[in-house]
């Protein structure tokens, strides 16, 4: 199933296709039941993706500055 979303990061519209049962995905929208009781067999990046539309990638490349400067950082 083809998903697309606003990454509630950046802002960046990305879709994805995503091996998910479009039952279990309405479901989830009706706002019944959480994202993993409804698609358990997802991976979680592909909830994420479903969730807020950020991507790995994209969690690394705005968080490793931040890191890197606290493992960095000396008292």
């Amino acid at each position: 199933m083809k998903i697309t979303r606003t990454s509630a990061f950046s802002g960046v519209v990305r879709s994805k296709d995503i091996p998910v049962n479009p039952a279990d995905y309405q479901e989830w929208e009706s706002g019944t039941v959480r994202i993993d009781e409804a698609m358990p067999y997802l991976s979680d990046v592909d909830r994420e993706f479903i969730l807020s539309g950020i991507t790995p990638q994209e969690w690394k490349n705005a968080f490793s500055a931040e890191i890197l400067s606290i493992v960095e950082d000396q008292l």
